[in-house]
């Protein structure tokens, strides 16, 4: 177990408030609620950020589209995230908060003000694109054409997702409006830039001394280094955006480059205030021995490990320690999307199938290394073999038969040195397991050894068979079961940070209080009352 009682800043990618939050986002963001709730059990102080992307083109677009304010777009989706990440999926965010906010219209300003006093922040004239038929400049993401890279059709003004390369949409093969699909027109215009070939030296010595990224950020860092760094427009001609902070830009705002990704110091500010002490971000901001996560998806990466770093340089604060990004989750083989209606909402499989199956699935399902693809039929084997057929057949199994021959309660007395031996050791090598798997972002394989931890539980009741001892020698029977007891303990600590539903039904029932660490149960009694399965099986629709 790591030490205790660090500052631990975990921040969960910002999702655009244009749409309904489907697998695919949740199984790129699952991971930062796994980290803060470990990190909680282990005592360190934590503090877990996110929130909705309500400014930028993704809204701007949906709100033309239904011909509505951009405002109603970027709220409604903003309390439909809140009610399904925090009150369904049971993300356990300190705070969770929204780019439309005084506080981060505020962080962001002054960050822009001190970069550009700075010198790391300057005005170059850019040509962009300009829609004659719809008489307006037109953001990155208005701007759609062929990737110069990867020659994919799709590819947008900013970024082409098929191959992840940053781009200029003035870089795109065969560039057209996304509104009306008219080849656009190229005008000057005044912006501002983060000057990142100032930043490139300290960047580049910077990125070559971090560990323990995921492969996809490494890889992509390094192309990037090999083609050294541009700078990058952090302003656009549009209204719908955080205001520039400066006289005679009327029409202009900092954009979503730069202001999105700040938007985890301004909840950082947004959660000290909240406390009452308003210094309070500092010791996770402007303290070297504080460790910073960034759980996000690999179309996130540029950002995380470019852009906001470089923000970070200029401001003086902590880089990020580690980037866990994922790849796709896909769905039959195809990118969920939204905007193509290939979506499977998160709202509506939670509700369906309960949350205990949904994380479970999106964490040993996870897309953390490759594309991990998901099918109906996957996620009904999936649960029903593994978190129901192992982990919980052993609890139901072992729970059931305890409250059975013992209603008066088992290992009143109980401790350490009643464990067997190689099942103790087991156990104990699982927790240490757990601990070192999950602060290395490798979730899928730390929720492994939970579920190996369950066969091994079941394999010892099997090979123990209490029914037959409690026939003849209850009191070897009662020590096979304050084994097993103490197992099915381990098993629900150890699966708080997964799901945390699951863990506090198995803990109720075991008659046991909150459990406010994530360490081998020590002396222990079990007074079950009631005893019933913790998850039901999937049971797909006929067609």
């Amino acid at each position: 177990m790591s030490e205790a009682k660090r500052d631990i800043l975990i921040g969960g990618a910002w999702p655009y408030a244009n749409g309904s939050l489907h697998l695919g986002h949740i199984a790129a963001l699952i991971g930062g609620d796994i980290l803060a709730r470990f990190h909680r059990l282990n005592k360190d102080r934590v503090l877990y950020v996110s929130g909705s992307d309500c400014h930028g083109t993704p809204i701007a677009l949906e709100a033309e589209r239904l011909h509505c304010a951009q405002e109603e777009i970027a709220d409604r989706y903003h309390k439909e995230f809140r009610e399904t990440l925090l009150t369904r999926l049971r993300f356990s965010y300190d705070v969770y908060t929204q780019t439309t906010t005084a506080n981060h219209r505020e962080v962001v300003q002054q960050a822009f003000t001190k970069l550009l006093a700075d010198g790391l922040i300057g005005k170059k004239t850019q040509q962009l694109a300009y829609c004659e038929k719809d008489r307006r400049f037109l953001p990155d993401r208005y701007v759609e054409g062929t990737c110069p890279n990867c020659h994919t059709d799709g590819a947008r003004g900013d970024q082409c997702d098929a191959c992840g390369k940053i781009l200029e949409a003035s870089e795109l093969i065969s560039p057209r409006c996304k509104l009306c699909g008219t080849p656009p027109q190229w005008r000057d215009s005044e912006h501002f830039f983060l000057l990142l070939s100032k930043l490139q030296e300290r960047l580049f010595t910077w990125l070559d001394s971090t560990v323990g990224w995921r492969r996809n950020a490494t890889t992509y860092v390094k192309n990037i280094v090999s083609e050294g760094l541009r700078d990058r427009a952090i302003t656009r001609d549009t209204t719908w955006g955080i205001p520039l902070p400066l006289p005679g830009y009327e029409g202009k705002s900092i954009y979503v480059w730069f202001e999105a990704v700040t938007g985890y110091l301004s909840a950082s500010v947004e959660w000290a205030k909240a406390h009452g002490d308003p210094d309070a971000w500092r010791a996770f901001w402007q303290n070297p021995a504080a460790r910073h996560y960034y759980i996000h998806g690999k179309d996130n990466i540029p950002f995380h490990a470019i852009i906001w770093p470089g923000i970070l340089m200029g401001l003086g604060l902590h880089l990020p320690d580690r980037l866990y990004s994922s790849e796709y989750l896909t769905f039959g083989q195809k990118q969920f999307s939204k905007s193509r209606g290939l979506v499977i909402k998160a709202d509506d499989i939670v509700d369906q199938y309960g949350v205990d199956a949904v994380r479970y699935y999106l964490v040993a399902n996870a897309p953390e290394n490759s594309d991990a693809d998901f099918t109906w039929e996957d996620f009904q084997v999936k649960v029903n073999s593994e978190l129901i057929g192992k982990m919980g057949n052993f609890v139901n199994r072992t729970l059931s038969f305890a409250l059975k021959h013992w209603p008066e309660g088992i290992g009143a007395q109980a401790g350490p040195s009643d464990i067997d031996p190689p099942l103790r050791a087991e156990a104990e090598a699982c927790f240490a397991a757990v601990a070192r798997d999950i602060q290395a972002g490798e979730f899928r394989e730390a929720l492994r050894a939970v579920v190996r931890l369950s066969e091994t539980g079941n394999r010892f009741v099997d090979t123990q068979a209490p029914w037959k001892a409690v026939k003849g020698d209850r009191a070897a029977a009662e020590k096979i079961m304050v084994n097993s007891l103490w197992l099915a303990l381990g098993i629900a600590k150890l699966c708080r940070p997964f799901m945390p539903s699951f863990s506090e039904k198995v803990l109720a029932q075991l008659g046991q209080g909150e459990q406010e660490d994530i360490e081998v149960p020590q002396v222990f009694a079990f007074h079950l009352t009631q005893v019933s399965p913790v998850v039901q099986r999937v049971e797909l629709p006929k067609e």
